[in-house]
Protein backbone atom coordinates (compact mmCIF):
# COMPACT_ATOMS: atom_id res chain seq x y z
CA UNK A 1 0.00 0.00 0.00
CA UNK A 2 1.11 3.22 -1.03
CA UNK A 3 0.73 6.65 1.15
CA UNK A 4 -0.06 9.61 -0.65
CA UNK A 5 1.95 12.15 1.55
CA UNK A 6 5.52 10.15 1.26
CA UNK A 7 7.47 9.55 -2.30
CA UNK A 8 9.34 6.25 -2.96
CA UNK A 9 12.36 7.85 -4.06
CA UNK A 10 14.64 11.24 -3.36
CA UNK A 11 15.73 10.85 -0.01
CA UNK A 12 15.21 13.92 2.41
CA UNK A 13 12.48 15.60 0.79
CA UNK A 14 9.80 16.91 2.96
CA UNK A 15 6.50 17.77 2.31
CA UNK A 16 5.40 21.00 3.38
CA UNK A 17 1.89 20.00 4.10
CA UNK A 18 2.89 17.38 6.29
CA UNK A 19 5.62 19.42 8.12
CA UNK A 20 3.33 21.70 9.03
CA UNK A 21 1.07 19.31 10.57
CA UNK A 22 3.44 17.04 12.58
CA UNK A 23 6.64 18.87 12.49
CA UNK A 24 10.01 19.12 10.46
CA UNK A 25 11.94 16.81 12.11
CA UNK A 26 9.52 14.39 12.09
CA UNK A 27 8.36 14.74 8.64
CA UNK A 28 11.87 14.22 7.60
CA UNK A 29 12.67 10.81 9.37
CA UNK A 30 8.98 9.56 8.58
CA UNK A 31 9.96 10.60 4.38
CA UNK A 32 13.52 8.53 4.84
CA UNK A 33 11.84 5.62 7.10
CA UNK A 34 9.46 5.38 3.89
CA UNK A 35 12.57 5.27 1.58
CA UNK A 36 14.07 2.48 2.95
CA UNK A 37 10.73 0.80 3.11
CA UNK A 38 11.04 0.57 -0.76
CA UNK A 39 14.46 -0.36 -0.94
CA UNK A 40 16.46 -3.40 -1.52
CA UNK A 41 16.82 -4.32 2.49
CA UNK A 42 13.21 -3.66 3.63
CA UNK A 43 11.56 -7.18 4.50
CA UNK A 44 8.19 -8.49 4.62
CA UNK A 45 6.90 -9.75 8.22
CA UNK A 46 3.30 -10.58 8.33
CA UNK A 47 2.27 -8.31 5.12
CA UNK A 48 4.10 -5.23 5.91
CA UNK A 49 7.15 -3.78 5.22
CA UNK A 50 10.12 -3.33 7.94
CA UNK A 51 13.71 -2.05 8.27
CA UNK A 52 15.84 -1.76 11.17
CA UNK A 53 18.61 0.25 12.07
CA UNK A 54 19.96 1.48 15.58
CA UNK A 55 19.81 5.35 16.08
CA UNK A 56 23.68 5.48 15.67
CA UNK A 57 23.73 3.94 12.14
CA UNK A 58 20.47 6.31 11.72
CA UNK A 59 22.88 9.25 12.16
CA UNK A 60 25.54 8.05 10.02
CA UNK A 61 24.40 6.65 6.84
CA UNK A 62 20.95 9.37 7.02
CA UNK A 63 20.79 12.46 9.72
CA UNK A 64 24.73 13.56 10.29
CA UNK A 65 23.04 17.11 10.49
CA UNK A 66 21.26 15.79 14.00
CA UNK A 67 22.55 14.39 17.20
CA UNK A 68 21.40 10.86 18.29
CA UNK A 69 19.01 12.45 21.00
CA UNK A 70 17.19 14.51 18.48
CA UNK A 71 16.59 11.36 15.90
CA UNK A 72 15.34 9.53 19.06
CA UNK A 73 13.29 12.34 20.21
CA UNK A 74 11.78 12.34 16.37
CA UNK A 75 11.37 9.11 16.15
CA UNK A 76 9.90 8.54 19.17
CA UNK A 77 7.17 11.56 18.79
CA UNK A 78 6.27 9.48 15.48
CA UNK A 79 5.96 6.65 17.72
CA UNK A 80 3.68 8.03 19.97
CA UNK A 81 1.32 9.68 17.61
CA UNK A 82 0.77 5.93 15.95
CA UNK A 83 2.32 7.11 13.04
CA UNK A 84 5.63 5.03 13.01
CA UNK A 85 5.26 0.89 14.53
CA UNK A 86 8.30 -0.87 15.94
CA UNK A 87 8.68 -4.61 16.61
CA UNK A 88 11.38 -6.83 17.13
CA UNK A 89 12.35 -9.32 15.01
CA UNK A 90 15.95 -10.33 15.74
CA UNK A 91 16.99 -13.85 15.72
CA UNK A 92 18.60 -13.97 18.76
CA UNK A 93 17.33 -12.79 21.78
CA UNK A 94 19.54 -10.65 23.18
CA UNK A 95 19.14 -7.92 20.42
CA UNK A 96 16.99 -4.97 21.00
CA UNK A 97 17.84 -3.49 17.58
CA UNK A 98 14.43 -1.80 16.82
CA UNK A 99 12.47 -2.75 13.65
CA UNK A 100 10.31 0.20 12.29
CA UNK A 101 7.47 0.55 9.67
CA UNK A 102 4.96 3.34 8.66
CA UNK A 103 1.39 3.06 9.90
CA UNK A 104 -0.61 4.34 6.44
CA UNK A 105 -3.72 4.40 7.85
CA UNK A 106 -3.00 6.63 10.72
CA UNK A 107 -0.96 8.70 8.56
CA UNK A 108 -3.73 9.18 5.81
CA UNK A 109 -5.80 9.47 9.07
CA UNK A 110 -3.93 12.71 10.87
CA UNK A 111 -3.32 14.22 7.51
CA UNK A 112 -7.17 14.18 6.33
CA UNK A 113 -8.07 15.23 9.50
CA UNK A 114 -5.79 18.30 9.74
CA UNK A 115 -6.60 19.54 5.86
CA UNK A 116 -10.60 19.28 6.87
CA UNK A 117 -10.19 21.91 9.71
CA UNK A 118 -7.99 23.56 7.45
CA UNK A 119 -11.05 23.68 4.90
CA UNK A 120 -8.33 22.33 2.01
CA UNK A 121 -8.47 19.77 -0.58
CA UNK A 122 -5.10 17.88 -0.54
CA UNK A 123 -4.49 16.18 -3.98
CA UNK A 124 -1.83 13.06 -4.27
CA UNK A 125 2.04 14.41 -4.88
CA UNK A 126 4.51 13.56 -7.39
CA UNK A 127 7.47 11.96 -6.66
CA UNK A 128 8.97 16.11 -6.61
CA UNK A 129 6.83 17.31 -4.23
CA UNK A 130 4.57 18.84 -6.11
CA UNK A 131 0.17 18.65 -6.55
CA UNK A 132 -0.82 16.61 -9.11
CA UNK A 133 -3.98 18.76 -9.80
CA UNK A 134 -3.12 21.68 -7.63
CA UNK A 135 -4.31 22.78 -4.22
CA UNK A 136 -7.69 23.77 -3.40
CA UNK A 137 -8.44 26.33 -0.99
CA UNK A 138 -11.95 27.09 0.05
CA UNK A 139 -11.39 30.92 1.50
CA UNK A 140 -13.00 33.17 -0.42
CA UNK A 141 -11.43 36.83 -1.12
CA UNK A 142 -13.88 39.28 -1.77
CA UNK A 143 -13.57 41.20 -5.76
CA UNK A 144 -11.89 44.95 -5.61
CA UNK A 145 -13.83 46.61 -7.82
CA UNK A 146 -12.51 50.18 -7.84
CA UNK A 147 -9.03 51.16 -9.92
CA UNK A 148 -7.67 53.10 -7.33
CA UNK A 149 -8.07 50.38 -5.29
CA UNK A 150 -6.15 47.92 -7.30
CA UNK A 151 -3.55 50.83 -8.03
CA UNK A 152 -3.20 51.30 -3.72
CA UNK A 153 -2.85 47.28 -3.55
CA UNK A 154 -0.15 47.05 -6.50
CA UNK A 155 1.70 49.63 -4.44
CA UNK A 156 1.66 48.39 -1.35
CA UNK A 157 2.59 44.83 -2.21
CA UNK A 158 5.86 46.45 -4.51
CA UNK A 159 6.94 48.00 -1.43
CA UNK A 160 6.24 45.19 0.55
CA UNK A 161 8.23 42.75 -1.80
CA UNK A 162 11.30 45.67 -1.81
CA UNK A 163 11.16 45.31 1.86
CA UNK A 164 11.40 41.66 2.11
CA UNK A 165 14.42 41.16 -0.67
CA UNK A 166 16.17 44.16 1.23
CA UNK A 167 15.52 41.98 4.74
CA UNK A 168 16.14 38.56 3.00
CA UNK A 169 19.68 40.33 1.43
CA UNK A 170 20.44 40.89 4.95
CA UNK A 171 20.68 37.32 5.78
CA UNK A 172 21.65 35.67 2.93
CA UNK A 173 24.91 38.20 2.56
CA UNK A 174 26.11 35.86 5.79
CA UNK A 175 24.86 32.56 4.38
CA UNK A 176 27.87 30.64 3.32
CA UNK A 177 26.89 28.33 0.60
CA UNK A 178 25.00 30.36 -1.63
CA UNK A 179 23.28 28.11 -3.68
CA UNK A 180 19.77 28.27 -5.19
CA UNK A 181 19.25 32.40 -4.16
CA UNK A 182 15.88 32.72 -5.71
CA UNK A 183 14.34 29.45 -4.54
CA UNK A 184 15.94 30.51 -1.12
CA UNK A 185 14.25 33.85 -1.34
CA UNK A 186 10.96 32.63 -2.09
CA UNK A 187 11.17 29.83 0.92
CA UNK A 188 11.66 32.97 2.63
CA UNK A 189 9.03 35.30 1.14
CA UNK A 190 6.25 32.50 2.45
CA UNK A 191 7.47 32.12 5.56
CA UNK A 192 7.96 35.74 6.74
CA UNK A 193 4.30 36.29 5.43
CA UNK A 194 3.11 33.12 7.74
CA UNK A 195 3.42 35.02 10.56
CA UNK A 196 4.17 37.95 12.27
CA UNK A 197 6.38 36.04 14.45
CA UNK A 198 8.67 35.13 11.12
CA UNK A 199 11.16 37.66 11.87
CA UNK A 200 14.49 38.33 10.30
CA UNK A 201 15.95 38.97 14.21
CA UNK A 202 15.06 35.22 14.51
CA UNK A 203 16.70 34.28 11.32
CA UNK A 204 20.09 35.78 12.22
CA UNK A 205 19.95 34.14 15.51
CA UNK A 206 19.06 30.51 13.88
CA UNK A 207 22.07 31.27 11.46
CA UNK A 208 24.68 32.47 14.25
CA UNK A 209 24.00 29.02 15.88
CA UNK A 210 24.09 27.09 12.60
CA UNK A 211 27.63 28.68 11.63
CA UNK A 212 28.71 28.11 15.26
CA UNK A 213 28.12 24.23 14.37
CA UNK A 214 29.49 24.36 11.35
CA UNK A 215 32.81 25.51 12.76
CA UNK A 216 32.47 23.23 15.38
CA UNK A 217 31.95 20.47 13.06
CA UNK A 218 35.31 20.51 10.62
CA UNK A 219 33.45 17.21 8.61
CA UNK A 220 29.97 18.59 8.03
CA UNK A 221 29.39 21.36 4.69
CA UNK A 222 26.81 23.57 4.90
CA UNK A 223 23.61 22.71 2.83
CA UNK A 224 22.72 24.82 -0.36
CA UNK A 225 20.88 27.91 0.76
CA UNK A 226 17.66 27.03 -0.76
CA UNK A 227 17.91 24.38 1.22
CA UNK A 228 18.80 25.73 4.83
CA UNK A 229 15.64 29.17 4.04
CA UNK A 230 12.86 26.14 3.53
CA UNK A 231 12.17 25.32 6.85
CA UNK A 232 15.91 23.85 7.44
CA UNK A 233 17.13 26.38 9.94
CA UNK A 234 15.14 25.87 12.64
CA UNK A 235 16.97 21.96 13.22
CA UNK A 236 17.91 21.30 16.46
CA UNK A 237 21.78 21.29 16.55
CA UNK A 238 23.93 20.57 19.75
CA UNK A 239 26.54 23.57 19.71
CA UNK A 240 29.33 24.06 22.27
CA UNK A 241 28.92 27.88 23.62
CA UNK A 242 32.47 28.78 24.79
CA UNK A 243 33.00 32.67 25.88
CA UNK A 244 35.42 34.20 22.98
CA UNK A 245 38.69 34.43 23.67
CA UNK A 246 39.39 37.75 22.51
CA UNK A 247 37.64 41.01 21.80
CA UNK A 248 38.44 39.92 17.98
CA UNK A 249 35.89 37.04 18.47
CA UNK A 250 33.45 38.71 20.38
CA UNK A 251 32.91 41.71 18.28
CA UNK A 252 32.53 39.24 15.10
CA UNK A 253 36.28 40.50 13.45
CA UNK A 254 36.94 36.55 13.12
CA UNK A 255 39.16 37.11 10.31
CA UNK A 256 41.01 39.98 11.39
CA UNK A 257 41.97 38.13 14.42
CA UNK A 258 43.45 35.51 12.33
CA UNK A 259 45.27 37.90 10.31
CA UNK A 260 46.47 39.00 13.95
CA UNK A 261 47.78 36.11 15.11
CA UNK A 262 48.98 34.30 11.90
CA UNK A 263 49.72 37.06 9.74
CA UNK A 264 48.31 38.62 6.48
CA UNK A 265 48.96 35.88 3.49
CA UNK A 266 48.92 38.75 1.07
CA UNK A 267 51.73 40.57 3.04
CA UNK A 268 55.11 39.18 2.63
CA UNK A 269 56.60 38.51 5.87
CA UNK A 270 60.02 40.30 6.93
CA UNK A 271 61.95 38.30 8.90
CA UNK A 272 62.66 39.07 12.16
CA UNK A 273 66.18 39.78 13.39
CA UNK A 274 67.09 38.72 17.06
CA UNK A 275 70.65 39.61 19.16
CA UNK A 276 72.81 36.15 19.81
CA UNK A 277 72.72 37.01 23.08
CA UNK A 278 69.37 36.80 23.30
CA UNK A 279 68.68 33.59 21.85
CA UNK A 280 67.37 30.19 23.81
CA UNK A 281 70.31 27.97 22.95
Amino acid sequence: MKAKWLFDEHPILVDRELASVIGLNEAIVLQQLNYWLHSKSAKQINGRLWVYNTYDNWRKDNFPFWSRNTIRRAFDSCIKRGLIITGNFNKAGFDKTKWYSINIEKLDEVMGSACAQNGQTSEPKWADGSNQDGHTNTRDYPDTTSENNKHSASHSNAQSVSQLEEEFEEVWSKYPNKKGKKQAFNHYKAWRKASAKHTNEYLLERLKKYLTYCQQNNWYHPMNGSTWFNGRFDDELEVDNPKPANKYEQEGYYDDYKKLIHGDPSQEQKPIDIPDDELPF
